[in-house]
């Protein structure tokens, strides 16, 4: 045989083998890419669908903006820190729990109580079923420290007032403290003294796991609430937590309820605490929570209350930055609310309720360049409404930068159509001008009066530069 010829026809047989072999390559190559093209399609509609549901089980609450949250327990009774005043050492554990025996709600009336938060405006309320310091307000199968066999009061406490929220159309929020201080196999127990560690004593911490799982699953089949309002999820992780399986049997047959994000940040909404955050968060919804007081549940020293005014600068802010205020009440043991707060509700209900076109189904302003104070939008962006706390030294507001046509501009819950004039506007520029808008005294609120500004369309806002005339 000619070894050329041999080398040749070698040669040719490997050329073949490698093309057919490229081409086998090839097809693999586009079928995985093919694979991978439709899963990241898929990927990216599921992920869409899962956002849009998200978004429309959150409508609700977006469009609520007022809640009324409650702290009601044994702390109460003698008016000190709810769990924290024995945590923190300011009394003993044993004359803590001590007042579970004076803990008697001889005079609460949950019907009420609904009545007052509904008179307030409110579209939800959250109360406490448990706090650190591990007193149920139901008859709770788990545990051995609840109102039912552990206080003069002898009853359920919230089954009654979930009962009397439905039946007067406010959402349930449940409160429901992740801690138990004063369970003997939870971990921690005072500031101080921790019990011990998970790593060490695994199955003391599957016995509490079955305790307070056990409460969730057992709140979830007597009152499904709408939101759980978590809270103390700081002293675990989310993986010792068991989060993602507490929202699962949570959200069973009901995927639409609501999670706040103390559950290690896996929530639904943003919960910033007491102080008005000074930047809008940058969370789609968010929820300030807040006293009328300096405390949160009943103290009779604490008289430092804000003043009705106060109280609606702060829900003002809220809804200007988009976001909801869960305001806190306090009632006193026998279950009566002090006058102070019955006081600033009916107030706050009496301003909400004259304004609620410019309350309700709001979303976030406009920035504080177009209007110096507080602005929302309707939910299609169509109508401005500019929240004027003080009487206007000139009887005028101004308005800049807006693009839209102005169809009118009136005083909510007046009817009152005000006088405006436009300076600043010509011909050569496309700036709109400053709007300065008439304000009768005649008109103004108590407490804040609301200007609606009806626009041609959703609302356009001026960003350009201003340049120097070139024809004339």
């Amino acid at each position: 045989m000619n070894p050329r010829k041999s080398a040749k026809s070698a040669g040719h047989i490997f050329c073949f083998i490698n093309y057919k072999l490229k081409k086998v390559l090839s097809m693999r190559k586009i079928v995985i890419l093919t694979i991978l093209a439709f899963s990241m399609v898929f990927g990216q509609a599921q992920n869409q669908e899962l956002q849009a549901d998200y978004h429309k089980k959150m409508e609700w609450f977006q469009e609520a903006k007022l809640g009324i949250f409650i702290h009601w327990g044994i702390y109460s009774v003698l008016g000190i820190g709810e769990s924290w005043s024995f945590f923190n050492g300011y009394i003993s554990h044993e004359d803590y729990l001590k007042q579970a025996e004076d803990f008697d709600a001889k005079n609460y009336d949950p019907e009420y109580w609904a009545s007052l938060i509904k008179k307030s405006g409110a579209k939800y309320s959250v109360i406490t079923t448990k706090h650190h310091d591990g007193f149920a307000l139901w008859d709770t199968k788990f545990g051995n420290f609840n109102s039912v066999n552990n206080s003069p009061a002898k009853e359920d406490l919230i089954a009654p007032f979930v009962k009397t929220l439905r039946n007067n159309d406010i959402k349930v929020g449940l409160y429901y403290s992740l801690p138990d201080w004063s369970y003997a196999d939870y971990t921690h127990f005072t500031r101080k003294v921790n019990r011990y560690k998970i790593e060490d004593e695994p199955k003391r911490w599957a016995k509490f796991e079955k305790y307070y799982h056990g409460q969730m699953k057992e709140l979830k089949k007597k009152f499904d609430p709408d939101v759980w309002w978590f809270d103390g999820d700081w002293e675990h992780s989310a993986e010792e937590w068991k989060v993602t399986e507490i929202k699962n049997f949570l959200s069973k047959d009901k995927p639409e309820v609501i999670f706040n994000s103390r559950l290690r940040g896996k929530g639904d909404y943003a919960t910033p605490e007491i102080g008005m955050p000074i930047h809008a968060p940058k969370a789609d919804y968010w929820e300030l929570c807040m006293t009328m007081n300096d405390s949160w549940g009943y103290q009779s020293n604490d008289k430092h209350y804000k003043s009705p005014q106060q109280i609606i600068d702060i829900f003002v802010e809220c809804l200007s930055k988009g976001g909801n205020l869960l305001l806190d009440i306090g009632p006193k043991s026998d279950g009566t609310i002090p006058a102070e707060q019955e006081n600033i509700l009916t107030e706050l209900g009496t301003w909400v309720s004259k304004h609620k076109e410019a309350i309700y189904k709001t979303k976030r302003g406009i920035p504080y360049e177009y209007y110096y104070g507080p602005t929302a939008l309707s939910k299609d962006s169509t109508e401005l409404f500019l929240y004027l706390r003080d009487i206007p030294k000139d009887g005028k507001i101004v308005l800049r930068g807006i693009e839209n046509k102005i169809h009118r501009a009136h005083v909510v819950g007046n009817g009152t159509i005000l006088n405006r004039e436009v300076f600043c506007n010509v011909w050569w520029s496309k700036y709109p001008g400053l709007i300065y808008i008439d304000i009768p005294e005649n008109v103004i609120d108590k407490y804040y009066t609301v200007i609606a500004i009806k626009l041609d369309g959703k609302i356009k806002l001026y960003d350009k530069k201003s340049k120097a005339i070139e024809s004339n």
